[in-house]
């Protein structure tokens, strides 16, 4: 049995990539040229998958590239415990080659690290014990933020550091972007690249005067990709299994996902699934497809739905019934049961800061989570 071609929840990697052929060559060539590089997107755009794949060809061009991921970094002692993971994986052990020689970079930290060999396939972990002055290991934190350039400068090799939900190091410590500012900025041989899932977050931080990593990267937006190079994908990757889609369903699912990258892969999954072994993908295939991932997404949707309120509902409704450029009119309101313009506009902001809605431009929002303007007309009472 031919497996299905599709692939969301994870990343993309090989053949599941799709496009992104001119953001991957302008990101690879900043890391290149040790330029730092923040990547703004909506929530599951495919930045990992982006990075990823620029690691894997970056790696060939002896690039090293050490990624630092702190969604579950809790402590400023688990953050230097990524880090000195990264650090030793990815770019000391494959410039010194001897795993002894790697290590000793860390004898020389305020704090210096319990390292631990796993029994089952002999990788070190590392490890900070909590209770150490909280100067000792900012101090610790600065020395490995350090490492990375040091290493490179000694043997004449491009580094890159990837932070992943780099917002997270507000909850850390609110000092901690002053002090990683600081040591970064002495650094141009590194580049350092900033991904984040809270947008607004990552926003202020890169946008706001007031804070240190104001005007420090280069940004970089994804939007949804284009639909002639997406409907080429679906396409494709129908027939690499043996099946085909017509073309009014490939256009249909655009249309339903809005070039979405996940939501467009997780349709076309269960449209696959729902068509037979050599046959076509049809509407009848696109119904039961888009029935799948309702099923899939309606306890997610229920509970945003459970924790929004009266008007924020009423807002999504709205906009899932007549998209518009013109929510704020009080013709629209009224057509729509809206309340009075104030609590709209309220509830947009939220609707906005919870990365439901997105303002395109002044006046003109839309649902820009995949697949909750369908529930909404479904379901939403």
């Amino acid at each position: 049995m031919s497996r299905n071609p599709f692939n969301f929840g994870d990343l993309a990697l090989d053949d599941g990539f799709t496009d992104r052929e001119q953001e991957l060559r302008e990101l690879e060539a900043d890391i290149l040229n040790g330029q730092n590089v923040v990547v703004f997107a909506p929530r599951r755009f495919g930045k990992s998958s982006l990075i990823w794949r620029a690691t894997q060809q970056l790696t060939r061009k002896r690039v090293l590239v050490a990624q630092v991921d702190l969604m579950r970094v809790a402590t400023k002692e688990q953050f230097a415990a990524k880090l000195a993971g990264a650090v030793y994986e990815e770019i000391a052990t494959p410039l010194f080659r001897i795993r002894e020689r790697a290590v000793e970079v860390f004898r020389s930290l305020r704090v210096t690290p319990t390292m631990t060999v796993d029994p089952s396939d002999g990788s070190l972990g590392f490890s900070f014990v909590p209770g150490a002055a909280p100067v000792d290991i900012d101090a610790t934190i600065e020395g490995l933020l350090e490492l990375p350039a040091q290493l490179a400068a000694d043997r004449n090799r491009r580094v890159a550091v990837v932070f992943d939900e780099f917002q997270e190091v507000l909850d850390l410590d609110r000092r901690l972007p002053a002090l990683m500012r600081a040591v970064f900025q002495s650094q141009p041989e590194v580049a350092h690249v900033y991904l984040g899932s809270k947008r607004a977050m990552m926003q202020r931080l890169f946008n706001d005067a007031n804070e240190p990593f104001w005007r420090s990267a280069k940004q970089m937006e994804l939007g949804v990709l284009p639909a002639a190079a997406f409907a080429r994908f679906i396409r494709e990757r129908f027939a690499a299994t043996g099946k085909s889609v017509e073309p009014g369903v490939v256009d249909r699912v655009l249309v339903t996902t809005g070039g979405h990258p996940y939501g467009t892969q997780e349709l076309c999954y269960e449209i696959w699934e729902e068509t037979a072994p050599g046959a076509a993908a049809g509407e009848a295939e696109l119904a039961g497809g888009l029935a799948r991932v309702l099923r899939s997404e309606n306890a997610h949707f229920t509970r945003v739905w459970d924790t929004i309120s009266r008007t924020q509902r009423l807002v999504l409704q709205a906009l899932a019934t007549e998209p518009t450029q013109a929510v704020m009119a009080s013709e629209y309101r009224q057509r729509h049961a809206l309340p009075v313009s104030s609590s709209v506009d309220r509830a947009l902001d939220a609707l906005v800061g919870a990365e439901l809605v997105v303002k395109d431009r002044p006046g003109a929002y839309r649902i820009s989570e995949p697949f909750l303007a369908e529930w909404v007309l479904r379901f939403g009472t």
